[in-house]
């Protein structure tokens, strides 16, 4: 239990006595003390007044004296008008230290035990018709993390991928390959799966613009044009008869949506993402029409004269939303539908179900939360839209059909190739093998770019700067990454010294710079529950920047290894490696890895 948590469950238990009256814990407001203010806790009084019926500094006086008795941790304390600010003993600091040192990379985490809920996070869902793009990298890596987050936070998590693989946007691939491919695979071209695809959802388009306009030429007005182009005709032809289990389609869409898998999986390995579950549109979406058609009898859900079938939310406060065309087929809510059932079916009472999405679907997580809360399961509150807003770049936005996207892959090569360029500038991994510099490359790469899109409260819209995510200063993956492999190699000295960190210190007093890091490092557990709790990835990423600048202010003000006094130097070194360890395990749960060498 932290010193936060063990305060605010004395002032209630104080309340209790003093004043004879209860006390929730949103009224218990407790913070660090500012710098400038003797002290290391400050509890808000004002909040409390009411009850107690006292002035601000009698109550705090009251409640002072009640946790000095009732708390050994706290040594004195002393108020300010309406604050009461609590000084926490060397001994209490020193057993956090002591108790990371003890825990490694498990310190802060709460464990998964039988009795822990089920969270699943769907993330991902990427179309099989083009590859995984910049839009899709800030998905991943939201979701990943995310899920990081709520496991190190007692939760058992299921990291689910929907693919997106039917619909007229597949067949476009499909008919301009069948058309114009000539027989090419991923193997003749020497292109990635994905990537050989995703040309060929370019090239419709390039073929569609032309009959549009040749058909405008010869007379036909633009809707017209648009509506009757051939290749569009074809493609629309083609999924007919896919849904209908044509089976020369069905083969052409199973061999080019593997080629496809193919791809992504490289890209997700690249990546460090991984899936315990992939669900697939094509089997999923016909799921929520049985739902729908019981919800039309119970008069919960309402059909048109066309026959089409719809949800009325006007009475919430949005409009009317169509769930069956009057044909009897699906649209994606329908599908959402039946697959957020059927996810509640398989895997029982789940503590939450997020779909990490961009915003542009924030009104449709809104409507699927509602209609399945009509439609009796009670769950559906428990639908969480962990929305993001999108990337763009300096150069401006992306546009998938006409073939200028920012494709994952060549991100990420370029984001190696920076990496190189500038490690090669300062000359920081001259003493490595050219196989162990590539690596320590990649994984400054794959730091920079996901700590940078990380660090990003989700919602906000982001400018994402490739050059300006590598630097080795400032809030950045490789000035954190470069801060861990300088700990490693002090410690490295150390034991080449004959120095070994101890599994325990003797020391029962530290300076404040140090005593400042044992602080920092004692938020870890709270900010791990904080970031679940807000499923903000931004809260690891900011607190680990700010436990790195601390170390770095200490570093260069005290000598570790050139120390005198042995106990001192051993207890640096504890520090030191403990410090590490959160760092490792912090960038960890951002899915970042932290090399030993830079």
């Amino acid at each position: 239990m932290t010193i936060d948590a063990i305060i605010e469950q004395e002032i209630i238990s104080a309340v209790q006595e003093l004043y004879g009256a209860t006390v929730d814990s949103k009224s218990v407001q407790i913070s660090d003390t500012k710098k400038e203010i003797a002290g290391d806790k400050t509890v808000v009084i004002f909040p409390l007044v009411r009850i107690s019926k006292k002035s601000p500094e009698d109550t705090a006086n009251e409640l002072g004296k009640y946790l000095v008795s009732h708390i050994d941790a706290i040594d004195s304390y002393s108020v300010i008008k309406g604050f009461l600010n609590l000084t926490i003993s060397m001994k209490y600091w020193l057993s956090v230290l002591q108790n990371a040192l003890q825990q490694g990379l498990e310190y802060g985490k709460k464990p998964v035990t039988a009795d822990s809920p089920t969270v699943m996070v769907e993330f991902s869902s990427p179309n099989t018709n083009k590859p995984l793009h910049l839009g899709h990298v800030r998905n991943n890596l939201l979701g990943y993390s995310i899920s990081q987050i709520l496991a190190a936070n007692g939760n058992k998590v299921i990291k689910a991928n929907l693919v997106n693989d039917r619909g007229i946007h597949i067949c476009k691939s499909m008919i301009a390959w069948k058309l114009f491919g000539n027989g090419e695979t991923p193997q003749s071209s020497g292109l990635k799966g994905d990537h050989l695809v995703g040309n060929y959802y370019v090239v419709f388009d390039k073929e569609y613009k032309k009959q549009v306009a040749e058909l405008m030429a010869a007379g036909k007005n633009e809707d017209e044009a648009k509506a009757e182009a051939p290749i569009l005709l074809q493609a629309r032809e083609m999924l007919v008869k896919w849904e209908q289990g044509d089976p020369e389609v069905l083969s052409l869409w199973k061999t080019m949506n593997g080629w496809v898998y193919e791809g992504f999986d490289a890209t997700y390995k690249r990546m460090g993402v991984s899936f315990d579950h992939v669900y697939y549109e094509s089997q999923t979406y016909l799921l929520g029409k049985k739902v729908v058609m019981d919800g039309l009898q119970r008069g919960i859900l309402f059909q048109k004269e066309d026959k089409s079938v719809w949800a009325d939310l006007t009475g919430d406060g949005l409009d009317q939303k169509l769930l069956l065309r009057p044909d009897g087929t699906s649209v994606y809510m329908t599908q959402d539908i039946g697959t957020a059932i059927e996810r509640f079916r398989e895997y029982g009472d789940m503590g939450e179900l997020i779909y990490v999405v961009g915003n542009e679907q924030n009104y449709h997580f809104q409507v699927l939360s509602l209609i399945l809360q009509k439609l009796g399961y009670d769950w559906a509150k428990k639908i969480y839209h962990m929305s993001y807003g999108m990337v763009e770049l300096p150069d401006g936005k992306m546009k998938s059909r006409e073939g200028t996207v920012v494709d994952a892959d060549d991100l990420m090569d370029s984001m190696v190739k920076e990496a190189k360029a500038i490690s090669d500038e300062l000359g920081k991994l001259s003493d490595l093998s050219d196989k162990e510099a590539a690596e320590v490359h990649e994984i400054i790469a794959q730091g920079a770019l996901k700590y940078f899109m990380l660090k990003v409260e989700p919602r906000k819209t982001m400018l994402f700067n490739p050059k300006e995510s590598i630097d080795f200063n400032g809030n950045t993956g490789p000035f954190i990454q470069y801060t861990h492999a300088r700990i490693c190699s002090l410690l490295r000295k150390a034991a080449a010294q004959g120095v070994e960190v101890p599994s325990s210190f003797a020391l029962d007093s530290c300076n404040d710079k140090e005593k400042e890091l044992i602080k920092t490092i004692s938020r870890y557990g709270s900010i791990i529950e904080s970031a679940a709790k807000d499923h903000a990835p931004s809260y690891i990423a900011n607190y680990v920047y700010d436990l790195v600048k601390l170390y770095n202010q200490f570093y260069h003000d005290y000598s570790i290894l050139n120390e005198e006094d042995a106990s001192v130097k051993t207890f640096r070194l504890a520090l030191s490696k403990v410090v590490a360890s959160v760092v490792a395990s912090g960038m960890g749960l951002l899915g970042i890895r932290v090399p030993e060498r830079m």
